[in-house]
């Protein structure tokens, strides 16, 4: 077939495509993805009975604050690896720096706690849970967000898929939060980041097979 043709064939049919088709498409996967994250948890889980009362907690919102600077930047990182060429500029170190200020307060944390409170602090009363529980909510919006990307035209798939799996994962652990007691920087910094790779990994692995086109 002749470059002419394949061209022919492929804007046969084609029309004007709507402005911001990339940001739609993408605001469209989070909101039904997190409604399907927000059923999930009232269906198998609860909000927490004391929620009222953490919302006047500062570590409660330094919580929420974390999980959503990491489904910002996660989602910045979809949305360039959505379209072939743009590079990644910043989002690395947007993505690394939620991480790392949650990682300094998990020491400064563990630094001024007497040694006998450590552990405690490390592995709350859900460690064994916790990963596992973000990686179930993350799944539907796993679902929408590979939709969304490919819709569009991601080269790079196996970081296109990390991108939508911790995007995923972000929003998972946003609703998460909504249930889960804990309220400490160690634990939050390594259990709650777990439970959004666990999704990142699935995405990356199965990238090359979902959002092939």
């Amino acid at each position: 077939m002749k470059t002419e043709d394949l061209v022919t064939m492929l804007a046969t049919g084609a029309g004007a495509v709507r402005p911001n088709q990339a940001a739609r498409r993408y605001a469209s996967a989070i909101a039904w993805g997190a409604l399907g994250a927000a059923l999930l948890m009232a269906a198998l889980l609860s909000l927490r009975p004391d929620l009222a009362a953490a919302l006047l907690l500062p570590m409660f919102w330094v919580k929420l604050a974390f999980v959503a600077c990491l489904a910002a930047a996660s989602l910045v990182a979809a949305l360039r690896l959505s379209r072939p060429g743009v590079r990644l500029a910043w989002v690395p170190g947007a993505l690394a720096a939620p991480v790392l200020a949650i990682w300094l307060l998990a020491v400064i944390t563990l630094a001024r706690a007497d040694a006998a409170q450590r552990a405690v602090l490390f592995f709350g009363d859900t460690w064994d849970v916790c990963p596992f529980l973000i990686a179930m909510l993350s799944v539907p919006t796993f679902v929408t967000a590979m939709w969304a990307m490919k819709g569009l035209a991601p080269t790079r798939l196996r970081l296109a898929g990390a991108a939508a799996g911790l995007l995923a994962g972000a929003v998972g652990a946003l609703v998460y939060c909504l249930h889960c007691p804990e309220m400490g920087a160690p634990f939050i910094g390594f259990w709650y980041l777990l439970g959004t790779l666990i999704p990142t990994s699935v995405g990356a692995l199965l990238g090359p097979q979902l959002l092939r086109w």
